[in-house]
């Protein structure tokens, strides 16, 4: 007898596999979260603080770099849908009983998609971050030495346009909890 009083129940290899689902996911999950929110909030602080200061044609927010990083929180905000939908769920599912419990070939197909969506997603983000730090150097190399070979302000580096890098970067950073996740779950399937 197993410890739900019940015999035939999950083996004790498939109930320790169903514990690290749950709390891979779980921890995957909120670990994407808060940067999520950090990197969204980093954005729009971004993006409002070049529009207020009238220098949008030149404010990495809003450019190819600024649209990636966005397009890499869209990823994560599947991945986090995933880490509950799937792991959480698959970690329920194994600890119970035969008949709703997923197959092992189901579980690993679904690992390795939410490790390729963690994959593109990081991927954009780092291009994302390429093209807005591409583009700080270029500010940085137009206004010359001390800035005083270059007089128009809109030119300079401001503040605003290294939140953009610290929102990608934490796009980035949350991609790869996610990849890490889907790694260490095949890893205890392989087991």
């Amino acid at each position: 007898m197993n410890k739900t009083g019940f015999s035939g129940g999950p083996s004790p290899t498939i109930q320790q596999i169903a514990k690290a689902f749950r709390l891979t996911g779980w921890v995957s999950f909120w670990v994407q979260l808060v940067l999520t929110v950090v990197s969204t909030i980093t954005l729009i602080f971004a993006v409002a603080a070049g529009r207020s200061a009238g220098s949008t044609s030149t404010n990495p927010g809003t450019g190819i770099g600024g649209i990636l990083t966005i397009i890499g929180l869209g990823l994560l905000g599947f991945n986090m849908f995933w880490a509950l939908s799937r792991y959480v769920a698959y970690g329920r599912r194994l600890g119970s009983d035969k008949t709703v419990r997923p197959k092992k070939s189901e579980t690993i197909q679904a690992i390795r998609f939410g490790l390729m969506i963690s994959l593109v997603g990081m991927l954009l983000a780092i291009l994302g971050a390429e093209t807005v730090v591409g583009l700080l150097v270029s500010k940085a190399l137009s206004q010359g030495i001390g800035g005083f070979v270059n007089t128009d302000p809109s030119r300079f580096i401001q503040p605003a346009d290294t939140f953009v890098v610290q929102a990608s970067i934490n796009v980035i950073l949350a991609q790869f909890v996610g990849i890490v996740s889907a790694l260490w779950l095949l890893n205890q399937m392989n087991k």
